[in-house]
Formats: structure tokens, C-alpha cells, sequence
């Protein structure tokens, strides 16, 4: 009687290892369809795939990421439709399942954050790029996103204290805005200092991962403008505007020379 129990238990295991194998079997096909058809451009029928294959096997990495890949490419940057901001939830809930199985996957860590970067989630943006650079601190592109976003913090405060009178939101014949008040700047300082800092710090190590980096030397020299904004010493905020002025000329000399580089290899002889 116990072989007996014992021989239909081992039926029981070998038909459910059979299932799962042939699940297993399916949800690959249902992977190949769905990549198939999204390098068609056919979305939604590859989100079908891609769910099928996810739900027979649930811990197949891809079907999960290319799911959230389909989703992700009917997305608008920045769009405020209904349809839009759903389709955009539904590609950063998509990543976020990627990172249940896999919690140091760059690729989902990345694309979350430029999910909510878009739709002007700024504080989550910040967030997912923090966890980018922590994974991988050697790679400028974080830096340069906590930079940016420290900027836009810095500017929204910036143009609320601004706004307040018009001749504080006029810039003079060099593009530079007037000091503002006492009370206006002390304000301005508690809101921003620390993010001007952080933003600094953080574009600072990007152009030293990636000296070349025109774009983190552009915001390096906005942000510089921020600081200027926030000194009570009239000499400090001029060396500050010298900086974002030197910045601003490093930015543009990069882009010049990275125009000019492929031309460079085009005309160069063997």
C-alpha cells in the first residue's frame, strides 16, 4: 500500500515537471512572437505575447522587461491625456516587476527614472537615478539627472520669488537677473541651497567621469546662476556668475568639438 501512495506521488511530480516544462516551452514561444511583432511596431499585439509569456512562465526576466519595453514605446513624454499618463503608469509598473526579479537591473532602474522624469514626478525621478548611481557609480548619466532635477527644484522657487515684481523677473543687458531683496534671497536660500549643492556636486562628478560632457556643463552653469541668486556677498555672486559664464563657454566648446569630430574621421585618410 505505501509503494502504491509513494509510485502515485511520483506520477503526480513527473506530470507536474512535464506542465512546467511545456509552460515553459510556451511562454518562449510567446516570447519570440512578441518580439517579433514589436520590432514591427505592432504593440499591442506584442503586450499580448509578452503577458502570455509571463504568465506561463513567471519568471521569465525578458518577457517581463520587453513587456515593459511595448508599454514604454506608446508612451508621449510629458503628454496629459488620460490614455497617455495610464500607458505611462502601466510602463513604470511593467519595470517595476522587471526589478522584482532582478532588483540590479540598470535597464529598468534607468527607464523609471525617465518615466517620471517626463511626467514631472520629479522627487521618484531623483529617487530611481540615486539607485542607478549607487549600482553603478561609475557612469555620468545619474549625476547628470540628479543634477537636472535639482536644478528644476531650484528654478520653480527661484521664479515663485521672482514673480512677485517684475522688475526682479527682468534680466539686465547681459541676461543676468537683479539681486533680490534680503528677505526674498534669505527665503530662497532655505529652499535651495542644499539642492544647489547636491546638483553642483553631482554634475561636477559626471564632467569627471565624462569630460566632455556638454550638456552637464550647460545645467553646471545654470545651476552656478542659482547660486548666485541665493549670496548675500555681492563679490560671491559675481564669481558665481563668472563660473556659470566660464561653464556656459566649456559647454559650448564641447558641442563645437563633437560636432566637428565626425566630420574629422569622415576626411581621415587610412
Amino acid at each position: 500500500m505505501r509503494t502504491y501512495r509513494l509510485a502515485s506521488i511520483a506520477g503526480v511530480l513527473l506530470l507536474a515537471l512535464a506542465s512546467s516544462g511545456c509552460n515553459r516551452l510556451k511562454a518562449r514561444d510567446e516570447l519570440n512572437k512578441g518580439v517579433n511583432a514589436f520590432r514591427a511596431a505592432q504593440f499591442q499585439a506584442a503586450i499580448d505575447h509578452f503577458q502570455q509569456a509571463a504568465s506561463l512562465d513567471p519568471r521569465l526576466l525578458n518577457a517581463r522587461l520587453y513587456l515593459a519595453m511595448s508599454y514604454f514605446q506608446q508612451y508621449a513624454p510629458g503628454g496629459e491625456s488620460p490614455d497617455n499618463k495610464k500607458i505611462g503608469q502601466q510602463a513604470v509598473d511593467a519595470f517595476k516587476n522587471v526589478l522584482e526579479l532582478d532588483t540590479s537591473n540598470a535597464t529598468a532602474l534607468a527607464y523609471i527614472g525617465q518615466l517620471y522624469f517626463n511626467m514631472k514626478d520629479l522627487d521618484h525621478a531623483k529617487e530611481y537615478e540615486q539607485r542607478r548611481q549607487a549600482l553603478d557609480p561609475n557612469n555620468p548619466e545619474p549625476y547628470y539627472w540628479i543634477g537636472v532635477i535639482d536644478y528644476l527644484h531650484c528654478v520653480k522657487n527661484q521664479s515663485a520669488a521672482r514673480n512677485t515684481d517684475i522688475k526682479l523677473a527682468t534680466p539686465d543687458k547681459n541676461g543676468d537677473l537683479p539681486p533680490l531683496p534680503e528677505k526674498l534671497r534669505t527665503n530662497l536660500e532655505q529652499q535651495n541651497a542644499s539642492a544647489v549643492k547636491e546638483g553642483m556636486d553631482a554634475l561636477n562628478k559626471a564632467i569627471e567621469l565624462k569630460p566632455n560632457y556638454d550638456e552637464a556643463m550647460a545645467y553646471l552653469n545654470l545651476l552656478y546662476r542659482q547660486k548666485a541668486d541665493i549670496e548675500s556677498d555681492p563679490g560671491a555672486r559675481a564669481s558665481d556668475i563668472k563660473n556659470a559664464n566660464d561653464w556656459l563657454a566649456k559647454a559650448l566648446e564641447a558641442r563645437k568639438q563633437a560636432a566637428a569630430s565626425p566630420a574629422a574621421a569622415t576626411s581621415s585618410g587610412p
